[in-house]
């Protein structure tokens, strides 16, 4: 069987590729990995878009928004300043995804696409109504993370179709956010529980709030019912318990080989009530380290 792989340059070469069948592939940290657990076999054709400049980097957008390249890696994103204060979560997430080595390689776009219920960056993206664009050589497409996520390992994304763009809006004045994600060690770890929370506070009240669950359900998925409770609250104890109840309320977990879903849904709670208290900490101006995971575990 014959196999290719080309690496252009131009974009449009690249979406050209595609329509002749090739398979994108950036940092290669999912694919590859995949291949070598014998997940699935490596594409025969192979599109190395990683040379292609117009989808790299993070840059800021009028208004204070964000555009984030589809091959931004999460080093790049962990030292982005404009991610570590006003994306903290995001910031968050990055830091600990698999290894250095891992998040010198892999690629934000390359996570999206993915489409892993368990991926790390999924939640603060999907809290701060990140969209994605997706372009082919018929044209170009946005939407919602919401939309494009259909199940573990699917999207609405036809075969010929590139993501060459996140893009986030400015949060509001006031905003904090935080990311955690139970885990077992510090280093190449997946999420067995995630929970992602971003709050507005306004006046002493919380006047906005995004909840999303990671590792517990077929997407990540935002959890309305645990929003509910936070907004027109103080932040105070009793709206933080709430909320991370109807967090845990609102998982449908699996149970595999890192925990199983009786576990998955008792540590749901615990784990979106630390991310709740990190968020409206940051939200108030105090300070809670990147990673947040390490400093709020700690802290028990």
């Amino acid at each position: 069987m014959t196999r290719t792989y080309v690496a252009p340059t131009s974009l449009d070469d690249a979406l050209a590729a595609l329509t002749v069948g090739a398979r994108p592939v950036a940092g290669g940290t999912d694919l590859v990995v995949g291949a070598r657990q014998g997940k699935a076999p490596l594409p025969d054709d192979l599109l190395a878009i990683h040379r292609i400049d117009a989808l790299k980097g993070v840059a800021e957008t009028e208004g204070g928004g964000l555009r984030l390249g589809a091959l931004a890696t999460h080093e790049e994103i962990v030292q982005s300043p404009a991610i570590r204060e006003r994306f903290t979560a995001l910031a968050d997430a990055s830091a600990i995804v698999g290894s250095h080595a891992t998040r010198a390689q892999g690629t934000i776009g390359g996570n999206v696409m993915n489409a892993s219920p368990a991926m790390d960056a999924g939640g603060p993206l999907l809290c701060f109504d990140g969209t994605v664009t997706l372009r082919s050589a018929r044209g170009e497409r946005s939407m919602s993370l919401a939309d494009l996520w259909t199940g573990p390992g699917a999207t609405v994304a036809k075969a010929d179709e590139l993501l060459v763009a996140v893009g986030l809006p400015a949060p509001t004045d006031g905003t904090g956010s935080c990311y955690v994600r139970l885990e077992y060690r510090r280093q190449m770890e997946i999420a067995v529980v995630g929970a992602t929370v971003v709050v507005t506070i306004d006046g002493g009240i919380v006047s906005d709030a995004r909840v999303a669950i990671t590792a517990l359900a077929p997407t990540i998925r935002r959890v309305s019912g645990a929003e509910q409770m936070l907004v027109g609250s103080d932040g105070g104890g009793p709206a933080i318990a709430a909320a991370a109840h109807a967090t845990a309320e609102a998982s449908t977990p699996i149970s595999d080989v890192r925990g199983s879903a009786e576990y998955r849904l008792a540590m749901a709670e615990v784990i979106a009530r630390r991310a709740i208290a990190g968020a409206l900490a940051r939200a108030r101006g105090e300070d809670v380290p990147i990673p947040a995971s390490p400093a709020l575990h700690g802290a028990r």
